[in-house]
């Protein structure tokens, strides 16, 4: 998968929109308002960063190398994803959803229910 791609897969779910509300190149993806996932334009490596459930995130970065604790976000929610390593496209795409499912879950009520 490269940056296009993976960009285009993220503005395809519902309510996802982009913006480089840090810097120039820093794409933050967002459903509702709300960051699911950063992607930065500037790594040599294709990286994103998701939230994650808790217990998840430590089984995910015990289970693949490419997985590791997110610089700058808190470590005990939010994991980053070196792409086009061992982890394959399809199990990237189930994590973005993951993360786009848990700030939906965390959402006021009224915006869940407008966005479902």
């Amino acid at each position: 998968m490269n940056v296009e791609e993976l960009h285009a897969y993220c503005l395809s779910i519902k309510g996802t929109t982009d913006c480089l509300p840090f810097d120039d190149v820093s794409l933050v993806m967002k459903v509702m308002g709300k960051m699911y996932a950063l992607i930065p334009l500037d790594n040599p490596e294709l990286q994103i960063t998701l939230k994650c459930d808790p217990e998840q995130a430590l089984e995910l970065r015990e289970r693949y190398a490419c997985v590791e604790p997110a610089y700058h976000f808190n470590k005990k929610y939010w994991n980053t994803i070196s792409l086009n390593r061992e982890m394959k496209d399809e199990e990237v795409k189930k994590w973005i959803l993951h993360s786009v499912d848990e700030v939906v879950k965390k959402l006021p009520k009224r915006v869940r229910d407008e966005y479902e």
